[in-house]
């Protein structure tokens, strides 16, 4: 059975109520399904997650909201599922919850918190997701990641797979995305058919010459040319029926069927939604 697509968009920023009302409102009028917010902490105007997500479910009756994705290692279970239950109460139903293991340092530093080692904050995402499994059963949880002991917990236990490209590839005919994929598929085994695929859109065009910025997808390839980084699965170019028919070969060979594109995307790639719709 081919799945329908799904398409979300992250909010960097809240400023106000009135603007987050008016953001939330002009992304579900360009058909976007998902209103993604980030978990980061001493960057100024980043939103804290839980209240944002409230907050925007009240603004709009058919958005879904999520993380994409939660610091797992900010928080203990069974406090990240009172918030996680209380949102998706408040907005009757309506919770994907992104989770990801934490990466930056200076944010645990922020936080007054320890940074534990890699492994550890794997260790700790499985223990996460495996107590809100137990005890949020009804809210979908998508866990994002690239290597193989995240996505195996991904794999074993998420609903939504949050794929990042599989990075540059090493020679001619290496694809990493179909490497990752397959991974995930091997872990999954019986309930791959019923995950959902997402990835994480880091370079659309904003104007009509079809070009898009690389500079948010050269932050995670900073050795990569532009040649490849034009070349990854992460990055859209063309016009928007060229995008729309770079996203159904996504479907087709790779079984992806959720986007996440950033907010500076929205009118650009809403072109790109009314061609598949």
């Amino acid at each position: 059975m081919v799945k329908d697509f799904r398409f979300g968009i992250g909010v960097r920023s809240v400023k106000s109520a009135q603007k987050l009302r008016d953001t939330v409102r002009r992304f579900e009028d360009l058909g976007f399904d998902v209103l993604h917010v980030p978990d980061h902490l001493g960057r100024f105007g980043v939103p804290a997650p839980f209240p944002t997500m409230a907050a925007a479910a009240e603004y709009s009756k058919t958005m879904r909201v999520g993380t994409f994705v939660i610091n797992a290692a900010f928080y203990k279970p069974a406090l990240l599922a009172r918030d996680a239950i209380a949102v998706d109460i408040l907005s009757e139903g309506r919770l994907d919850l992104g989770l990801g293991t934490g990466y930056v340092r200076e944010e645990f530093e922020a936080a007054e918190l320890p940074y534990p080692s890699a492994g550890e904050r794997v260790d700790h995402l499985r223990h996460t997701t495996k107590y809100l499994k137990e005890n949020a059963p009804s809210i979908p949880i998508l866990i994002a990641g690239n290597g193989d002991r995240v996505l195996r917990i991904a794999a074993q236990h998420a609903d939504i797979i949050g794929l990042t490209g599989g990075g540059v590839p090493d020679h001619p005919g290496h694809d990493p995305l179909a490497e990752r994929i397959e991974f995930v598929r091997d872990a999954a085994g019986e309930r791959f058919d019923d995950l959902e695929l997402n990835i994480a859109i880091t370079g659309v065009p904003t104007d009509s010459s079809g070009i898009p910025d690389l500079a948010l997808t050269r932050g995670y390839a900073p050795d990569a040319t532009e040649e490849q980084l034009l070349a990854l699965p992460t990055v859209l170019t063309g016009t928007p029926r060229d995008i729309a028919d770079t996203l159904r070969d996504r479907r087709d060979n790779y079984g992806i069927t959720y986007f996440t594109v950033q907010d500076y995307h929205a009118e650009y790639f809403a072109k790109v939604i009314a061609e598949l719709r």
